[in-house]
Parts: C-alpha cells; structure tokens; sequence
C-alpha cells in the first residue's frame, strides 16, 4: 500500500510499535510516538486494525483525516490457557475496535465476513477491499534442495499458517490420521508455519502426533520465502481446518500454485475461496480423509476443481485493486495536498 501510495505522488510511511516490528523490517517503519506530533490536520492515516495496541489509541487522537482497514480480531477464547498476553491483547483490540467504530470517515474491511462484524460492533457502513497481494514472490525462486527433499513419491498434504489455536492444526492431524491409515499409508504431512510464543500449544501437537502414531509429520516452524515456495510446489493438496480467518492468504496462494484446496467452512474462508476448492461444514475426520484421497489423485474431479482454482485466481488478478483502494479512498483523498 504504500509504494501504492507513493505512485500517486503521495508522501508514505509506515508507523508501528517498534518492539512489534521484525529487526530486518524496521528499516521501513516509523516507530508510532514519532507521528503523535508530526501529523497535520489534511494529512490521512490509514489504520490496519488486527489487535489490541497502543497504535490504536494513538490513531483515534490524531487530528487528520481517518480511515481503518479492519482485518478481524481472533476472539480471545481461543487463546486461553495457551497464551495469556496475546488473548489480553485480543480482548483489548475488541473494546479498541468499538470505540473506534465511529471515528473515521472511511471504513474497510478485507473481507465480506470481516465487514460484517465490524459494522455489528456500531461502524454505520463498511467497504470491502480484499487485501492487495503480489503472488511474484511465490512463483519466483525456490530451495531446490527443500523440494527435493519433500519430493520423493509421497503423498504431500500441506498447511500453511501460524502455530496458533484458532487454526485447529489438531483437527489436521486427526484428519491425516484416518487418510494415512485407511487411504494412502504412503502419505506425509507438512506443517508449515512459525510457533514462536505458541510452545504449549505445539507441544499438544506433538503429544497428539504421537498418540496417533502418525508417521512422516514436517513442523517446519518459520521458514523463508523460497523453503515456503518449495512447500507448495510439492504439495498434492493443501488441508485447512481453520475456525477463524479474516481472509486466509494461504488458500489464494495454494491456489495461485495450482494446488488444490480442501477447507473448513468457517468464518472468511468461503469468501476468499469464492466459490473454488471444495469446502466441508463438518468435521468428519473419515469423510473428510476419502475426499483428500479423491482430490489427491488424477481424476476428473481434481482437474474440474483445480479448474474452478484457475478461474478463482484470475478473477482476483484482474481487479484493479489499487483503483479501487483509490475509489474508497476518494473522499479523503480528493483534497489532501499531496500528503
């Protein structure tokens, strides 16, 4: 968004809490105490609203134009017991969220579910503008040695996503579990995502792993870019079980990559998938194991499927979406001096 921005002759940066920015990424960010007294009445801030934070307080008290891009806050509940400070912070972000539903002029959201519910914490109206990716990074560049390692006549079932409750990573395992003993013992499952904070919620995994005898189970934990790229290379089909996204960029990605995609039907996820892959409603691990078998293999169903993917994708490639961030963006923008 913000090279976005600078394209329209605007000047833009981007504002966080230091402590929350990755060391390789705060080249690129102002820490956000330093815009409280630098920020003028025609500049325009745009809130990325994820989590409790004092960015959010900062951002309601700042004398300029307003507009939020809502990305959803995982309810709280999820993280109990697993992770006390993040669910604090989840809470917090939710009460944030209310009080700041009437302070801007423009109000986003990256998707239909997510507007939803901001609009039913008290935001009169919300756009959707589904979030702005470049899938140039995925399908360029690739560790050949990762594939390698991976692509070795397996059955490759992928996830890919933060080690975080609210994926429902155990439910991956259950329905690998019935699908590696009842339909392809030559099967393996790669995890791949960051459990960095998560270690109790990881270490119930690996108990559930070991319980089930589950065999051939890849955590990578945080990986890079082309190790990622590698993943879904060799992927045969990417499983999700999620019980809350605000948008799920994993499920575009798979698709993007042409791997098809088998998901739970929960919260933003059928509107990204917007009609492509195959969503289930409930979770029967057995059903759920003979469909990933089924789409697994060279059959008309999968081709049909991986078709209806292809069309998912260029139906997003095509939107210009920076004209239509520019469009919601209009009434803020139209007097802004270059700022």
């Amino acid at each position: 968004m913000r090279g976005i921005f600078r394209s329209w002759g605007y000047t833009s940066e981007i504002c966080s809490e230091t402590r929350r920015i990755l060391p390789e990424l705060r080249k690129d960010a102002l820490d956000i105490e330093a815009i409280r007294t630098t920020v003028k009445p025609d500049d325009i801030v745009l809130l990325h609203l994820s989590i409790g934070s004092v960015v959010n307080d900062v951002f309601a008290s700042l004398p300029c134009r307003k507009a939020i891009l809502y990305h959803n806050i995982t309810p709280p509940d999820y993280l109990r017991g697993v992770q006390e400070e993040v669910a604090m912070n989840l809470a917090k972000g939710r009460e944030q969220a209310k009080r700041l539903a009437t302070v801007a002029s423009v109000n986003l959201a990256d998707s239909a579910y997510n507007a939803r519910e901001f609009e039913q914490m008290g935001c009169a109206s919300v756009g959707v503008l589904p979030l702005i990716l470049d899938f140039g990074a995925l399908r360029n560049g690739l560790d050949r040695r990762q594939r390698a390692l991976f692509d070795d006549g397996k059955t490759n079932i992928l996830f890919v996503g933060r080690c975080v409750p609210n994926k429902r990573i155990e439910d991956i395992l259950y329905a690998f579990h019935y699908f590696q003993r009842y339909v392809d013992s030559n099967s393996r499952l790669i995890l791949a995502g960051s459990y960095n904070g998560m270690e109790a919620y990881h270490a119930y995994q690996l108990t559930v792993q070991k319980e089930l005898k589950l065999r051939d189970v890849v955590f990578t934990g945080s990986i890079p870019q082309q190790s990622l790229n590698a993943c879904y290379r060799v992927a045969d089909l990417f499983l999700c079980m999620s019980e809350h996204e605000g948008f799920c960029i994993p499920v575009l990605e798979a698709m993007a990559l042409d791997v098809p995609v088998l998901a739970h039907a929960a919260a933003a996820v059928p509107d990204t998938m917007d009609g492509a892959g195959v969503l289930f409603h409930q979770k029967e691990y057995d059903a759920i194991a003979e469909m990933m078998g089924r789409l697994c293999q060279v059959s008309p169903l999968r081709e049909a499927v991986l078709a209806g993917q292809r069309q998912r994708i260029e139906r997003y490639e095509s939107r210009d979406l920076p004209k239509e961030l520019r469009g919601h963006l209009a009434p803020l923008l139209d007097d802004a001096k270059g700022r």
